[in-house]
């Protein structure tokens, strides 16, 4: 009997196509996790994406406590239409020029405050009720035309100090009590009518001097 020699070669070549069939698994596996893998971080993209088509707030940044929470009103009294702020109100003893104040009202729609003054409160007299500041003070010897005074008057309430004054104290004689003015000094050749007068020098407490 002849004996059959082992063949090496056999062998050798089936080692060889096991180890080859275990790279080819390994490699296939590989390629499942990635893919898994792949589907995952897709997943999570679209749910997030997701999350935040349902919920834009969350997207967006918050914004900051107390934001746009400054006023930007400006300090003053608001501005009248059609009328100049120097003429609302009495700037007399601001430092700033007339046309300087107007702008500002004019720019901002408020009269700004006296400069120097804690307040917007203007200086002078309370009007009276009813009454016209040229008829309740005497402003002889000042510049401004009747109008313009009683206009001052008429939309901040107080009667201007006369003009060049530091005072409102008004000019002319302390009127005697009991007594009209017409009565206490000669008026004649005043133009005014002694109503006006006696009118002035009761509601000042001086009988203003003849015109």
């Amino acid at each position: 009997m002849r004996t059959r020699k082992k063949m090496p070669h056999r062998t050798a070549l089936r080692h060889t196509r096991k180890a080859a069939a275990a790279v080819l698994i390994a490699v296939a596996a590989l390629g499942l996790t990635a893919c898994q893998d792949g589907e995952t971080d897709s997943s999570s993209a679209s749910s997030a994406s997701s999350a935040s088509a349902s919920n834009p707030q969350s997207a967006a940044s918050t914004p900051k406590a107390g934001q746009g929470s400054a006023s930007s009103t400006p300090s003053g009294t608001p501005k009248k239409d059609g009328m100049k702020c120097t003429d609302q109100i009495n700037y007399a003893g601001d430092p700033r020029p007339n046309a300087e104040i107007n702008s500002i009202g004019e720019n901002t729609g408020y009269c700004p405050p006296v400069k120097g003054s804690a307040t917007s409160t203007p200086s002078g007299t309370p009007k009276k009720d009813g009454m016209k500041c040229t008829d309740q003070i005497n402003y002889a010897g000042d510049p401004r035309p009747n109008a313009e005074i009683n206009s001052i008057g008429e939309n901040t309430g107080y009667c201007p100090p006369v003009k060049g004054s530091a005072t409102s104290t008004p000019s002319g004689t302390p009127k005697k009590d009991g007594m009209k003015c017409t009565d206490q000094i000669n008026y004649a050749g005043d133009p005014r009518p002694n109503a006006e007068i006696n009118s002035i020098g009761e509601n000042t407490g001086y009988c203003p001097p003849v015109r």
